[in-house]
């Protein structure tokens, strides 16, 4: 079965077309993204721009035709943070559905959770024992944590890179003033959630999921993406809060100069590290295995689930 996957994120829209089927892994076939930074273009209201809105209508239609020509049988479309906070999120979904045909579900910030959480256990396998995941969005910040399929624990703060970037750190560099309110904020809203995580004990296995925490252990010598999903990619705590105090003190040009960091990522790579080093402090957490495995894949696990026998 081919499935195409619709992912209007905080930062990237992205349609992935797979090839699928009950108890199969999902095999890549054919990918088309672009950067629209939704997270990062909203007004004093709350509003997302026309712009994005326009630029959203039309990736939207191009997917769509894309799904067709790829022989796509069945389009998943959802959006994450930045339609679900946006005052006009549902307008501009329904303008989208009116014009293209295309259907856009708004996931709320659980679900998010529960089906990255997902993903992320299907990679790992029942051996994992039970699993902790984190994955810094750039709207928002999931955890889950559990020992099935379906977690025991799934939050979703706003604490996403971009959503802070934005808000917290208007200068490049960012001041020390701004860094410590950022840093203190951070922490204070993961501490609200730290206990319910950490209720049934520390994790047999860490592990993140997303691209700042790709991009975080690459710079921190974890190995390129050319090597494949099959490499096995750590993330020390000590690398992430020794990145957490070098990244602010650097411009954006200069991050984007280290490797793995992209241009269009690097502006908001100090406050995912911020996020990240509160993470693994605040939940103890020494070391995380990145999961090549994310949100798209478990939406379409889920739809593979649904599927009659």
């Amino acid at each position: 079965m081919r499935l195409g996957v619709l992912d209007v994120g905080s930062n990237t829209v992205h349609l992935l077309v797979v090839d699928a089927h009950q108890g199969g892994r999902p095999l890549p076939a054919f990918s088309h993204k672009a950067e629209i930074r939704l997270g990062e273009n909203m007004d004093a209201a709350g509003r997302l721009s026309d712009d994005c809105a326009r630029q959203l209508r039309d990736f939207a239609g191009e997917a769509l035709q894309i799904a067709e020509d790829k022989g796509v049988h069945k389009v998943l479309a959802f959006a994450t943070s930045a339609v679900r906070d946006a005052a006009n999120g549902d307008e501009l979904l329904a303008q989208i559905e009116a014009a293209t045909g295309v259907g856009i579900k708004v996931l709320p910030g659980s679900d998010e959770a529960r089906l990255t959480f997902l993903a992320a256990r299907r990679w790992f396998g029942w051996s994992a024992g039970r699993l902790l995941m984190l994955d810094i969005g750039g709207g928002s910040l999931e955890i889950a944590s559990g020992h099935d399929e379906e977690p025991d624990t799934a939050v979703s703060l706003p604490l996403g890179a971009g959503r802070l970037t934005r808000d917290w750190l208007p200068d490049d560099p960012p001041s020390a003033e701004d860094l410590r309110k950022l840093r203190k904020y951070v922490r204070a809203e993961i501490a609200t959630m730290a206990g319910a995580l950490l209720r049934d004990g520390p994790p047999n296995h860490a592990v993140a999921t997303s691209k700042t925490f790709r991009q975080l252990a690459r710079a921190a010598g974890a190995a390129p993406s050319s090597e494949g999903l099959y490499i096995k990619r750590a993330l020390k705590h000590t690398d992430v809060t020794a990145l957490a105090e070098r990244l602010p003190q650097l411009t954006v040009a200069e991050r984007a100069e280290l490797p793995g960091v992209s241009a269009g990522r690097a502006h908001q790579l100090a406050a995912g590290a911020v996020v990240a080093d509160a993470a693994m402090d605040l939940l103890n957490l020494p070391v995380l295995e990145l999961c090549p495995w994310a949100l798209r894949e478990g939406v379409i696990l889920r739809q593979l689930d649904l599927l009659p026998d």
